[in-house]
């Protein structure tokens, strides 16, 4: 029998509940009757307008044999972005409506419709962050031209952005970026900034039919590594600014050629592409050689919206398969199997599992708010600088194979694309390497407690929100809070320095597990002191997650690894992988 799905924020088992604690009254009643308004605009229009959508062609030659650069996307995939434009996904942070609470409410948002919408908040999360980078460095003239454009809601007048910095020697590692940007001698004053020409080859560059991006080019000598890069914004079509609804020109108006379209294992709607900037135009934003200090809103930005991203696709997995189960029969037609214990049990096991990462990722959420709009505490600020890549690597960690069990809980319809899981699976993997795998974002994290006071703001925090509850429900929750002071315990220890080389990649599991439970506890306090609808189950989902949901595992295998003598735990890794060289020696005798 075929599954209704429903609106996807009224249906939400979370969401709603989340942003009401969140969000001042007046503030939630305005965006809980939008969500709802637009939660049916997600079942109806962008899922009709899905079906448009198709993988971008690239036209690099003419009949005549001229070079055009014709990347050509679908009606579908434009007409997503159309959406979201007017629906002001982007706008919302940056109207500040709401002042600090119009990033929950912005993120609410994607949040029911990212799994519906083809990847096309790829694109967008990078609009969002480099409207960011503009606003807060950007020239009067570059946020009147780009900055308005990059936040509008009028589809004809609105830009997307891209950003780029993979380049071929060293993916992640961009110390060795190799493209160049020399300074325009004599070409007078700019209002956007100082004109460069940029020269390189971008290895990535996804939403290549953006208007502009934000690009690291070494203005500095190479063995400055990543101290010789400067932030460019470069036009990827010329002019700059141009009427609403006019024609958009091709890249190569400002030397930027299009090598190819990557073939992915996923994301294939998204037009990913090598670019060779053969000296195009660009803007330095801030000070020369202050590039990766510059674009971190961006990888902020980013990362929070891939995290976002991951759960919104586990949440639409975990909806159809509970819609499902609520149809469904076996027993020759007898019983449904939302009457079947074994099944509903772990139906139960993800729901968990989503609960804790919806209020991890939105706590992360709601941090980025305060501190964009300078009304975070230190304190707020520090954690948010702890929250972010762990959200990233958590989410991207968690949700890909929580979507498979959604999928085996459908049988073999599970298996069919029609469905709309299948999908979910290939195009979700991306954010397990995009903005940082997880063992890059754990050392961010390692970094960032060596650096600041992050770890003990954050701890410090724990302690609040386990302090606060009432002693009712301390001795109800006696076993899991005893059990969450260990571990807090514990991620104290982990990160003294020196730090074992070993302990990062664990240790953010145990500092997510610790934080996500944290963030159960502070929304459980509050359902139970305002006697919340369904309270009991908060209560529940709390004990479970925290005694079920692999907090014990992830503590173990941060004691395991500081058990190990590094030295020797490191050969012995490397000759498992690569053999050791004492066998090496007794095969070549």
């Amino acid at each position: 029998v075929p599954f209704v799905e429903g609106n996807p924020y009224t249906t939400d088992p979370v969401l709603p509940s989340l942003l009401k604690r969140i969000l001042p009254a007046s503030v939630f009643r305005d965006v809980s009757k939008d969500m709802e308004r637009f939660g049916e605009e997600v079942s109806t229009t962008v899922r009709d307008m899905s079906k448009h959508v198709a993988p971008p062609e690239l036209v690099q030659y003419d009949s005549w044999g001229r070079r055009v650069d014709d990347l050509r996307t679908s009606e579908g995939w434009r007409g997503l972005k159309d959406i979201y434009v007017r629906e002001g996904l982007v706008a919302i942070a940056y109207e500040r409506q709401y002042r600090e609470h119009s990033r929950p409410y912005g993120f609410a948002k994607l949040f029911i419709a990212a799994a519906d919408s083809e990847v096309v908040d790829c694109p967008m999360s990078m609009t969002d962050g480099v409207a960011r980078v503009i606003e807060l460095v950007g020239s009067n003239e570059l946020k009147r031209d780009v900055f308005s454009r990059l936040t509008s809601r009028d589809p004809a007048r609105a830009y997307t952005a891209g950003q780029w910095m993979t380049e071929r020697p060293g993916g992640s590692d961009v110390s060795r970026t190799e493209t160049v940007a020399t300074l325009i001698q004599d070409s007078g004053p700019s209002p956007y900034g100082p004109r460069y020409r940029v020269d390189g080859f971008k290895w990535f560059s996804s939403a290549t039919d953006s208007d502009v991006a934000l690009a690291l080019a070494r203005t500095g000598r190479p063995e400055d590594g990543s101290r010789g890069l400067s932030l460019m914004l470069v036009p990827v079509r010329l002019p700059l600014v141009r009427e609403p609804n006019a024609p958009r020109p091709s890249a190569l108006t400002n030397n930027i050629l299009i090598h190819r379209l990557k073939n992915k294992f996923g994301t294939k709607v998204v037009p990913t592409a090598e670019l060779a900037i053969q000296g195009a135009e660009a803007y330095l934003l801030g000070d020369p050689s202050q590039g990766v200090k510059l674009i971190t809103p961006v990888l902020n930005i980013t990362r929070t919206h891939s995290a976002v991203g991951s759960v919104a696709y586990f949440r639409k997995g975990l909806a159809i398969a509970t819609a499902h189960s609520t149809n469904r029969t076996i027993k020759g037609g007898r019983q449904l199997l939302k009457d079947t214990p074994l099944h509903v049990a772990e139906l139960a096991k993800l729901h968990v599992l989503y609960r804790a990462l919806v209020h991890f990722v939105f706590g992360s959420v709601v941090l980025l708010g305060k501190t964009e709009c300078g009304v975070a505490t230190e304190s707020e600020i520090l954690r948010l600088r702890m929250m972010t890549p762990a959200i990233k690597a958590f989410a991207a960690e968690k949700c890909p194979s929580a979507i498979e069990e959604c999928m085996t809980c459908l049988g073999g319809e599970g298996y069919m694309e029609e469905n709309g899981i299948a999908k979910l699976i290939p195009d979700g993997l991306v954010e397990k390497i995009w903005e940082g795998t997880v063992t890059v974002l754990s050392l961010d994290i390692v970094r960032a407690v060596d650096k600041s006071a992050a770890l003990d703001a954050f701890i410090a925090w724990v302690n609040d929100i386990l302090n606060a509850c009432p002693a009712s429900l301390a001795a109800t929750l006696r076993e899991p809070i005893a059990n969450l002071r260990v571990a807090l315990d514990a991620l104290a220890d982990a990160y003294k320095a020196p730090m074992h080389p070993l302990v990062p990649r664990p240790v953010l599991f145990l500092f997510s597990h610790v934080a996500s439970s944290a963030y159960l506890l502070e929304h459980t306090i509050w359902a139970v002191n305002t006697a919340e609808p369904g309270y009991q189950t908060d209560v529940d989902v709390f004990r479970r997650w925290v005694l079920e949901g692999g907090l014990d595992t992830a503590l173990e295998n941060v004691r395991r690894a500081l058990k190990n003598a590094p030295e020797d735990r490191i050969q012995a890794d490397s000759d498992i992988v690569y053999g050791s060289k004492e066998g090496q020696t007794q095969a070549r005798l």
